[in-house]
């Protein structure tokens, strides 16, 4: 996907944008436009640098004007390209078949922006919704955070820092095709990361532009070198099967699953990365996203 190729020293804002514009054209052509929603609303919340752009879905039928439970969502984009709007049609779905307010989250881009910005624009937007979120019709007792590839990233880290500074709850944690171990490179790393939509030399420069000079095995970035995964949030993870990240979205749901987590894990046979977000091209994508929404209704459910 998107291969960036040799880039000559100072040009990373010129391919940084040709890769943002690739993004969007894949979401154009690829996605599905326009599913029917409840409400939109495109808003700032307070991040770590100032206002934050968010899209806040509420879903179609008959609670728009009750308190619901809430998705916060991180796109991906590995850390340097896509948005809110070239995960528009993937949000919408999770929040129809989900029946939860989804918070679509802006955060910001490297190279511009390079680690730990986007982490703490995702700590701050999850602590406001939580402690604002009554605010904006969310029950703050059924507050989920997830995200996608790097997205999914955030998500994993924003549960582990949410654990360390004593807060905020959070009820549920859903990471689709997560990027967990940036400093291991996995058996389907190998085998996926040329000719299966996703280039290897894609990511190996996006990973120099946000986290340049640092060390990959910071649980901050790879998620799965954390110390301990104990007393974290029950988590939905979903891998596809000729992903690059497979092998490591598995080995993050084990280590949950090993320190007492509740986890509930699908690998979809057959897919690619980023399949989620191209369910105008394939039919496999939309299903899988209302069943996995379905599972987040019933994790999230009033008890």
């Amino acid at each position: 996907m998107l291969a960036a190729g040799t880039t000559p020293q100072g040009s990373y804002d010129f391919t940084a944008a040709r890769l943002r514009e690739a993004a969007l054209r894949v979401a154009q052509t690829f996605d599905l436009q326009g599913v029917a929603i409840g409400a939109i609303e495109n808003r700032t919340l307070p991040g770590a640098a100032g206002p934050c752009p968010v899209r806040i879905y509420t879903p179609a039928g008959p609670s728009a004007e009750t308190e619901s439970a809430a998705l916060v969502y991180f796109h991906g984009g590995a850390g340097v390209f896509c948005s809110i709007d070239t995960h528009d049609g993937l949000c919408r779905m999770l929040a129809n078949a989900s029946g939860c307010r989804v918070v679509s989250v802006d955060y910001r881009l490297a190279p511009e922006h390079p680690f730990p910005a986007a982490l703490e624009d995702a700590y701050c937007v999850i602590r406001w919704v939580c402690e604002h979120a009554r605010e904006v019709r969310i029950d703050p007792a059924r507050i989920a955070v997830g995200g996608d590839s790097f997205g999914g990233t955030l998500a994993a880290v924003v549960c582990q820092r949410a654990r360390e500074s004593a807060g905020p709850a959070l009820a549920l944690q859903v990471l689709i095709c997560p990027v967990t171990d940036l400093r291991n490179r996995s058996a389907s790393w190998n085998a996926f990361g040329e000719g299966y939509f996703l280039e290897r030399s894609t990511l190996d420069w996006a990973v120099e532009n946000y986290a340049p000079n640092m060390d990959l095995a910071d649980w901050r970035i790879s998620p799965l070198r954390a110390r301990d995964f104990s007393g974290l949030p029950p988590a939905h993870i979903h891998t596809a099967e000729f992903d690059p990240f497979r092998d490591e979205g598995r080995a993050y749901a084990d280590a949950l699953a090993s320190a007492g987590v509740p986890v509930r894990y699908v690998c979809h046979a057959g897919m690619i990365h980023h399949f989620y977000c191209m369910a105008g091209a394939i039919s496999y994508a939309a299903p899988a996203i209302a069943q996995a929404g379905v599972a987040i209704a019933e994790a999230l459910a009033p008890r």
